[in-house]
């Protein structure tokens, strides 16, 4: 029996939904003919090619590695990918896995599939690019918007002589623009960006795309064009294609070059102009009056943009109890509250040290988030409740044996008559119904009969010991990336509330993640310092038995 998984996507919301449901029954009724058993349906909806981020393309490849399928089914190989190397690394991981590869285009693909139609596909890629962005230059030629619109602006609705939509035409908005000319001259006369947002966010003036006023929407990068203050639509100056984007291969994200000033393509379109050449020119002098100070300068010749930014215990774990913002850093060895600082929203302003918040929370994983009394109520309560959990599973997979058993001997029965001549097509058909359900039959009891969950009664001093062992390892560069990852996958939530006589801290721990790193006996490597660690335990917040900790500095 060959086990089939159907993958189909369509790649933005300009196509059809159901797009989806055609490729999938083209897929179904190909595995039908061929007598294939399917065991699993992944889709990416709107999801563009040319990234392997998709959700349902994941879950292909971590299945095929879990051994749930033999084949994957698409209907061509460009719904895999349009990227070449990424439909290089997918049949490399799906070979990998001894799981083979058909589409309903091209057949069983092999080797010289991924390299011709890999280069088609990135091809068409390259050349839908270039034809794009010839037609957004046209419409930038003439005036009209070249992608996305600006805070100060409406899009204009109507249709034109021929009775189609006309599209990239806008129209200064009154009310917002009153509130751009308000920003630039609060600039020019010695505001900052942080005081301004904060201004006006304190006012319940709506910020651009309906969210809070932050300084970055205001100050934004001068050389790049970006932000209200540089954004020469203002002074009714059309810039496109100052910036390029490209895809980083480690992440698959975007990331933006600016282009030789000589690329650049510049319209005027004086019917947008929302702020006179006075007023600009006093922002612009600001501005190079701030690059030039002293301060400035220093930052810049450190090149900080360069260094990548090392990922601490906390980061994006840690939380303001009044407002529910995220911590972050102030300064090189400060956490505060991000809205308090940044968006002026919450009154907690007082800030704390980075390494007395990590210590307490160490401090918290060692000794008190898995009590003795918490830890033996919690082994009780989850094994039996698991294991009630797979007494069910036990108690269904019985019962689907008993049934497999009575369809196969009636199954004999049918073959009996039939040798003996009996041949009808109502016989034939109930041969045919039967003979399948033996094969559901067989794929649902071929899955792994349920083990008992097993708690070490220890489980709390293993756990402190190990949690000990890995905090000391932080101070070594060489593993301390690894044990940073593994104490970080502890953590669910650390919750920082100010008091009067000082700081408390709230713990949720990742109680499935505790339990593996507690229990498990061997690491993949089996040696060294992170033996005995499962790197890969699921996040369970923590429940009954096991409130969050806490811990006043």
């Amino acid at each position: 029996m060959i086990r089939v998984a159907i993958y189909a996507r369509f790649s933005s919301q300009m196509q059809r939904d159901a797009s989806i449901d055609d490729q999938e029954r083209l897929c179904r009724e190909r595995a039908e003919r061929e007598g294939w058993t399917i065991t699993g349906i992944f889709t990416d909806r709107a999801l563009s090619g040319a990234s392997m981020l998709r959700p349902g393309l994941q879950d292909v490849l971590n299945q095929a590695q879990a051994g749930k399928f033999d084949v994957l089914l698409c209907e061509a190989l460009d719904r895999l990918s349009r990227d070449q190397a990424d439909v290089a690394t997918i049949f490399k991981r799906l070979s990998f896995a001894e799981v083979g590869s058909v589409t309903l285009s091209e057949g069983e693909i092999g080797e010289l599939h991924v390299g011709l139609k890999g280069t088609m596909n990135q091809l068409f890629l390259k050349d839908l690019a270039a034809k794009t962005r010839r037609g957004l230059r046209g419409r930038v030629e003439r005036g009209l918007s070249g992608g996305g619109n600006s805070y100060g602006y409406d899009a204009v609705r109507r249709l034109g002589p021929d009775g189609l939509p006309v599209t990239g035409e806008r129209q200064i908005n009154d009310d917002q623009a009153y509130i751009i000319r308000r920003v630039f001259q609060e600039f020019a006369d010695g505001r900052s960006p942080k005081s301004i947002a904060q201004r006006l966010t304190s006012e319940g003036i709506e910020g651009p795309r309906g969210a809070l006023w932050r300084d970055t929407a205001i100050r934004g990068h001068r050389t790049r064009g970006t932000g209200l203050l540089n954004n020469e639509l203002y002074i009714g100056r059309l810039v496109w294609n100052r910036l390029r984007y490209i895809k980083d291969p480690d992440t698959g994200r975007r990331v933006s070059r600016l282009n030789d000033p000589t690329e650049w393509i510049i319209t005027d379109v004086p019917d947008l102009r929302i702020v006179d050449d006075a007023l600009w020119g006093a922002v612009k002098a600001r501005q190079e009056a701030i690059e030039a100070s002293p301060r400035v300068k220093g930052i810049k010749a450190t090149k900080f943009w360069e260094k990548r930014r090392e990922v601490q215990l906390l980061t994006g774990l840690i939380f303001c109890d009044v407002c529910g913002s995220s911590l972050a850093s102030v300064g090189k060895d400060y956490m505060a509250c991000s809205a308090a600082r940044k968006l002026g929203t919450c009154d907690q302003n007082t800030s704390v040290r980075r390494r007395i918040l990590e210590n307490a929370v160490l401090d918290l994983m060692r000794k008190r988030l898995m009590q003795p009394e918490a830890v033996a109520q919690f082994i009780k309560s989850y094994a039996l409740e698991a294991n009630a959990g797979n007494s069910d599973k036990e108690a269904l997979q019985t019962r689907l044996r008993a049934e497999r058993d009575a369809t196969a001997r009636k199954l004999e029965g049918l073959y009996d008559a039939i040798a003996e001549g009996l041949r009808t097509k109502g016989l034939q058909d109930k041969l045919e119904v039967m003979e399948q359900r033996v094969a559901e039959l067989d794929v649902l009891l071929a899955a792994p009969a349920p083990t008992p969950v097993r708690l070490h009664p220890n489980l709390a001093e293993m756990y402190r010991r190990k949690v000990r062992t890995l905090s000391a390892t932080l101070d070594d560069p060489e593993i301390r990336p690894q044990a940073l990852e593994i104490i970080r996958s502890l953590i669910e939530r650390v919750t920082v509330r100010h008091a009067e006589d000082g700081v408390v801290l709230t713990l949720d721990g990742a109680l499935t993640a505790m339990n593996g790193l507690a229990q498990n006996a061997k690491s993949p490597s089996g040696e060294g310092p992170f033996a005995g660690i499962d790197v890969g335990s699921a996040k369970v917040v923590a429940g009954a038995g096991f409130e969050p900790a806490t811990f006043r500095l």
